[in-house]
């Protein structure tokens, strides 16, 4: 029997933050703000690492992938979050959950791939420097971007199906601004304490495991630049993955506090609250770190607006 077969439930409704009305017009306004910073931010950083020069290197080409990745993260959700403070029906279907559903849970385990894929690169670059070319070379680190976007693809595929094999067939009121694995499985009229317990040992593999890599790599990381002899050269090589770091804190910081709090710890609208830090805000914030706190990066934009103001003035 198809999955789909097994629920009366057809549509959800999102209810977002719909329990603040006079917020509704300033949520839309500033949810506009963050998509246009992270359109803007994230194709700037595909564009200057596509057609600069200096920033062809594995480093930069791992920074290209997650520019991508976080474009496809915040196409998911926000575009249903900018319509809901406008419209009085706040609903999405059945097949639309489950396929937001899908999207987030790849996105989110192809980024804990890929930011461990990023920390290793960085290992190597300051740990063995000497071979860094030989080991990072064009296939090592295009097998590493390819198998980051691969791993995301069986695990939301066995989450969708696990979720959407239960029956629903009470309440359709998502206590959320998108489909997400725990609001959604709230709704379920079947015992879900299995799913609940599947679903935390696929959390801990693909987000756990992955940030104890990256936590590893980090004390090597570190150890070594702590031996450096001399203080420009730690400062160069803190300053090569330091942006990286930051990055790793922001989304590690709040999925942990999303997908490891008791249910009870938080109240909703706290959980949301903490749901749009790696949801929106870490995809708007992460060019903005790499354009910062990174010497080529900046360089390489100003080149590159500077070829396109040229160009428009000639």
């Amino acid at each position: 029997m198809s999955m789909w077969n097994h629920t009366t439930v057809t549509e959800f409704i999102l209810t977002g933050f719909s329990n603040h009305p006079n917020l509704q017009i300033p949520l839309f306004l500033i949810l506009l703000g963050v998509y246009t910073i992270t359109l803007t931010g994230n194709m700037l950083i595909i564009l200057v690492t596509l057609i600069d020069p200096s920033l062809n290197s594995p480093m930069y080409f791992f920074l290209r992938n997650l520019a991508t990745l976080e474009i496809g993260f915040t196409l998911v959700i926000i575009p249903k979050m900018l319509i809901n403070p406008l419209v009085e029906n706040k609903i999405i279907s059945f097949a639309g959950c489950a396929s937001q559903l899908y999207l987030l849970s790849y996105f989110g385990t192809t980024e804990c791939c890929l930011l461990t894929a990023m920390a290793y690169d960085r290992y190597v670059a300051i740990c063995n420097l000497l071979r860094y070319p030989d080991i990072m070379n064009r296939r090592a680190y295009f097998q590493l971007a390819g198998a980051s976007w691969f791993s995301g693809l069986p695990v939301a595929t066995v989450q969708m199906m696990w979720i959407f094999s239960l029956l629903f067939c009470g309440p359709n009121q998502v206590n959320h601004f998108f489909c997400d694995i725990p609001p959604v499985l709230e709704l379920s009229c079947a015992d879900t304490s299995l799913l609940e317990i599947e679903a935390l040992i696929a959390t801990v593999l693909f987000i756990m495991f992955p940030f104890l890599l990256i936590l590893v790599s980090y004390v090597w990381i570190i150890t070594t630049i702590l031996r450096m002899p001399s203080k420009e050269g730690r400062h160069k090589a803190f300053s090569t993955c330091s942006s990286h770091l930051v990055v790793v804190t922001l989304f590690y910081g709040a999925t942990i506090s999303t997908y490891f709090q008791p249910k009870s710890s938080n109240s909703p609208d706290t959980k949301k609250l903490i749901s749009l830090t790696y949801t929106m805000v870490t995809p708007m914030l992460n060019p903005i770190i790499y354009s910062l706190r990174n010497k080529e990066v900046k360089g390489a934009l100003r080149r590159t607006l500077g070829r396109k103001l040229f160009s428009e003035k000639m």
